[in-house]
């Protein structure tokens, strides 16, 4: 604490000789005048002392017959003064300090940890729909309320903490990782579900758990029609409708359908050939603005530009809206090239493995298959006519009773009510 004071009020180390050094030393403390790191030798001494202490010696000096020199300077008024002759430099580094006191007030980077089943760009996406995105005012985030945010709108995240690190904003969450038990057995009451043909096909496989079937193997059924109702009709004694009740229709279906790929390739294709050529240039940004600074023109007629920037940061997390980074300009030029029989027989063979692995990532089986590949001077197309069989199922709401009961239903009602009227 004392060096900052020291530093602050100034001070100066002075070299005394002369015929009484010692008394000069003595009649300092006669009259408070701080000195200290005295270093003797022989006649001579240097120490430091005061700037106001170093006008103070000045009779003490023709007192005693002795001479002072200064040595060096050191304190704030010093280099106050020096300053006084830059201001330019001055007022680069006043701006500078401003600046940095500015852009702290903002959020420059937003850190998400502990996501494991939800993906980081999900939950971006969700911060800027609730007005949190870069750049941002500290002040005006409600950090509880965007906690509260995450745990309502994501079931499975248990616990939130949302910080600021500098101009950093560190999002932590926990997810749950034991799967709800109990939840998933119960059912809630609701006006039951139909199942609903996805695509026109049909009807190979049905097994019904619940609800009441519409169609059976074999029927051709088109996209939207019932295929399980959900509405169950409870009888009367006679046989006539008294109600339905409403269920949620549940059953194993699988339709079956034709459906054609075509994929062409064609044999002559173009290659980019790298000449070794290549310019390296820096590149800044400021924000969403970029700029590359370059020495002349590209003189590339084709090239492709790659490279990385990094964003500045001061401390650990403390980040400024600046990039910087490199960018390489390489030179190449197009070239058609041809393949070659067996190439373009790898290249079918690679399109008819994504054809299948698509069809088998969606569940869907081939029954039958008739592949054809045409060749020409030009390209070779693929031609596959497959039957398929998928659950192409959909569940909706259940909004209507089943076409034949509801007929049963209006006639019964009908009669019921003409035996009420009639004496």
């Amino acid at each position: 604490m004392l060096h900052w004071i020291q530093y602050i009020r100034g001070y100066v180390t002075v070299r005394v000789w002369g015929y009484s050094t010692e008394r000069l030393l003595n009649l300092c403390g006669n009259h408070d005048i701080l000195v200290w790191d005295i270093v003797r030798c022989g006649d001579e001494a240097t120490m430091n002392v005061s700037v106001k202490g170093f006008f103070a010696l000045k009779p003490l000096l023709r007192k005693t017959g002795t001479k002072a020199a200064v040595l060096n300077r050191y304190g704030l008024p010093f280099f106050m003064s020096k300053m006084r002759r830059r201001k330019i430099f001055v007022a680069g580094f006043l701006g500078c300090m401003l600046f940095w006191i500015l852009m702290s007030g903002f959020i420059w980077n937003i850190r998400i940890e502990g996501s494991y089943t939800l993906t980081e760009d999900v939950l971006l996406d969700f911060l800027e729909g609730q007005g949190v995105r870069v750049p941002v005012r500290k002040s005006s985030l409600q950090l509880e309320e965007l906690e509260k945010a995450l745990r309502e709108n994501y079931d499975v995240i248990t616990w939130t903490s949302v910080q600021l690190k500098g101009t950093t904003l560190l999002v932590c969450i926990k997810e749950n990782e034991m799967p709800d038990y109990e939840g998933a057995g119960l059912q809630t009451e609701t006006a039951g579900t139909d199942l609903t043909a996805a695509r026109a096909g049909t009807v190979s496989y049905m097994i019904t758990r619940s609800g009441v079937p519409q169609v059976f193997p074999g029927d051709e059924v088109e996209a939207g029609d019932i295929l399980v109702s959900g509405a169950v009709p409870v009888y009367n004694e006679d046989a006539t409708v008294r109600r339905y009740q409403y269920v949620d229709a549940d059953a194993d279906i699988r339709l079956r359908y034709t459906e054609s790929f075509c994929v062409k390739r064609d044999i002559l294709y173009e290659e980019k050939r790298y000449s070794g050529r290549q310019k390296k240039m820096l590149t800044v940004g400021v924000g969403d603005r970029e700029w590359n600074l370059k020495w002349g023109k590209i003189p590339y007629e084709a090239c492709d530009i790659s490279g990385e920037k990094r964003q500045v940061r001061l401390l650990d997390r403390l980040y400024l809206p600046l990039y910087y980074g490199t960018k390489t300009v390489r030179e190449y030029e197009t070239v058609r090239q041809r393949h070659t029989a067996d190439e373009m027989s790898d290249l079918m063979q690679e399109e008819w493995h994504k054809i299948i692995s698509t069809l088998e990532e969606k569940g869907v089986q081939i029954t039958e298959k008739n592949v054809t590949i045409k060749k020409n001077e030009t390209n070779w197309v693929l031609n596959a006519r497959m039957q398929l069989e998928e659950s192409a199922v959909l569940t909706v709401p259940t909004v209507t009773k089943p076409a034949a009961d509801g007929a049963d239903t209006g006639s019964s009602e009908g009669e019921s009510a003409a035996q009420q009227r009639e004496p």
